[in-house]
């Protein structure tokens, strides 16, 4: 049986990052992917010039059209856009049994913001207490735990507070950490784990975020408990990186094609 994972989030023409990468990792996952697109970037692996929010009703409709007729096991929410969007895929989420995985998308790889302060507020009251797991990265955890996070008893004390917030558990990534190692910090059923790995000095990393919340919703909708769901995306994502392609002429995206087991 090909079990489903959906992706709610934005799309990145050039393919690295939002809903294509989403896409894209769901399938070296083994697992059938799902889209419900939230809004439209002009963007490349140089730049992002340009974002359009779809109106709520019209991705409200997109979900409905999917969870009415797709078996849907686990999914990912991405760039949400507006605070009308995240309010009701929260609301969706919270009245259905489906693990949610929120990437809390506020800022592109460029520096673009791509939440105002409405949707940032909904996110923190609304969404993540719908979800299963949220995915912030240091910055967007300080956002969230409004608190400063660069060193990893940061992280741990932001995912405590966060998970305050109502979310399930927390995993707070530790690319923006200042640590010679590359340590995410999963803060699960009242536990801290410590996720190690080897800080890779590349120019690649367009689109990691998403990267890795749709490898962690793709094992989350193939049966995986949530340690095991991690640690395995997060091991295959820094493969996906040690093997990224010379694509574009700014930052790469990662490689996708890299085998998972």
């Amino acid at each position: 049986m090909v079990h489903v994972a959906l992706t709610i989030a934005g799309s990145d023409p050039s393919g690295g990052a939002g809903l294509q990468a989403d896409l894209k990792t769901f399938h070296a996952f083994g697992v059938y992917g799902a889209s419900v697109v939230t809004l439209i970037t002009v963007q490349n692996t140089v730049s992002v010039t340009k974002v359009d929010v779809l109106p709520e009703s019209l991705v409200e409709a997109q979900l409905d059209s999917v969870l009415v007729d797709l078996d849907v096991r686990a999914a990912k929410t991405g760039a949400l856009g507006s605070a009308e969007i995240a309010s009701m895929v929260a609301y969706r989420f919270a009245e259905n049994r489906i693990p949610l995985v929120v990437d809390p998308v506020m800022v592109s790889k460029h520096g673009a913001a791509l939440v105002d302060a409405r949707t940032s507020d909904a996110i923190r009251t609304k969404l993540l207490p719908a979800c299963f797991l949220v995915t912030p990265n240091a910055p967007e955890a300080a956002v969230l735990a409004g608190r400063e996070v660069r060193t990893i008893a940061d992280a741990i004390d932001a995912a405590k507070a966060i998970a305050d917030l109502g979310a399930q558990n927390v995993l707070v990534k530790g690319g923006h950490l200042e640590d010679e190692r590359a340590r995410d910090v999963l803060f699960a059923s009242g536990d801290v784990h410590l996720l190690d790995a080897v800080r890779l000095v590349t120019t690649a990393g367009h689109g990691t975020g998403c990267t890795l919340s749709a490898a962690i919703t793709a094992g989350l909708a193939d049966g995986a408990g949530l340690l095991d769901a991690v640690t395995t995306a997060k091991a295959w994502l820094g493969r996906a990186l040690g093997s990224a392609p010379s694509i574009g002429h700014g930052i790469s995206p990662v490689n996708h094609l890299e085998r998972v087991r």
